[in-house]
């Protein structure tokens, strides 16, 4: 199998490796994806204020900036099909469909949330949606993704499995193990590195000594590509190809992602190590701004997409109060929902 791979800027803001033709996508798709990545970071910026009032605990890891690879890469999967993300997993899971006023009461550890509280911001899960949570360690959800897809190739199920990560989880000795599984048994894995260029307070440049994190999936003969992961139309055409590609039974994919996150690596972190004007470059293809003016380009008037955001607005407020509202969990259930009960093992929603 040869490696089909697309050369970029390496951590440049500027280049865009695959392209949807502008307006690809028809105006009600468009709309709500615009529609979703304001509710994202309209979520994230809310959860931030409210991790700093002390009303969140634990770690915090917000998802400014990236809105454009969960709405790309999770409206090419189909309903069966499963989703394994890192611990910044808030825009994956409202774009699964996730309900988001659970999944802020599950921030608030109240037991309304998708986990009941016991899981928090990096633990996002729901069984009856193939999305698998978000994990805290990383490159450790690696392997879990390269289960399922086997569980799945076993019981000969039309499954992919999707997993997302970090660019400083290829620099663990576990992304390789599953990269090479993946590639020996053909599994039907679909990899996608957001690449923000930093693990936790490390530039990409200091820990690994391949910048272009696709290359990496040739250690394992795996077909690869790099795109603008600001661009959702370019990581959803990306993503649509690396689906059918796996789907096909001709092996896992990968997809390197190029982004930027606005926000430190945790909301504890007062990020200092970063050159503030190559963050105003990056701001400057805002990937919320880049849908909004294809949307103008399609007609949509200022009065349209203040509509929108309005809508957003409501929305936002409503997950707020959930949150605020709903009951903690008693003490007495401190040691429930530690293991599967029985009636609960068997939830994994059918393949077509």
């Amino acid at each position: 199998m040869s490696t089909a791979t697309k050369k970029a800027t390496k951590g440049s803001p500027d280049g865009e490796v695959v392209t949807l033709a502008e307006g690809g996508l028809p105006a009600g798709t468009l709309q709500q994806w615009y529609r979703q990545m304001v509710l994202i970071r309209r979520f994230e910026e809310e959860a931030r204020v409210a991790y700093q009032q002390g009303k969140i605990g634990g770690f915090l890891h917000l998802y400014i900036g990236e809105e454009a690879i969960a709405v790309g890469a999770v409206h090419a999967l189909r309903p069966q099909d499963h989703i394994v993300t890192h611990y910044r997993d808030h825009g994956h899971a409202i774009v699964r469909g996730l309900d988001p006023q659970r999944l802020m009461a599950e921030l608030y550890g109240k037991e309304t949330g998708v986990a009941k509280g016991r899981g928090g911001s990096m633990h996002f899960a729901d069984a009856t949606k193939n999305f698998w949570g978000g994990y805290a360690i990383v490159a450790g959800h690696l392997t879990l993704a390269v289960g399922l897809a086997l569980a799945a190739r076993r019981a000969r199920e039309d499954r992919v499995t999707m997993v997302f990560f970090g660019d400083g989880s290829t620099d663990n000795g576990q992304f390789y193990e599953c990269l090479n599984l993946a590639a020996v048994w053909k599994l039907p894995v679909v990899f996608v590195c957001e690449n923000n260029q930093y693990g936790m307070g490390v530039a990409i440049e200091k820990a690994s000594a391949v910048l272009d994190v696709h290359h990496k999936a040739r250690m394992a003969n795996i077909e690869s590509v790099q795109v603008d992961g600001m661009n959702a139309l370019a990581v959803h055409e990306a993503a649509l190809k690396a689906v059918e590609y796996a789907s096909s039974g001709k092996g896992p994919y990968f997809i390197e992602a190029m982004c930027y996150r606005y926000q430190g690596h945790s909301v504890a972190d007062p990020d200092k190590y970063r050159d503030p004007e190559r963050l105003d470059a990056w701001k400057k293809r805002d990937a919320i701004e880049r849908v909004r003016a294809l949307l103008a380009a399609q007609g949509l008037t200022d009065e349209d997409i203040a509509l929108i955001n309005a809508d957003v607005e409501r929305e936002i407020k409503e997950i707020v109060a959930f949150a605020e509202t709903s009951p903690a969990p008693d003490f007495s259930t401190l040691y429930d929902h530690t293991y599967a009960e029985p009636e609960h093992q068997a939830m994994i929603v059918p393949a077509a």
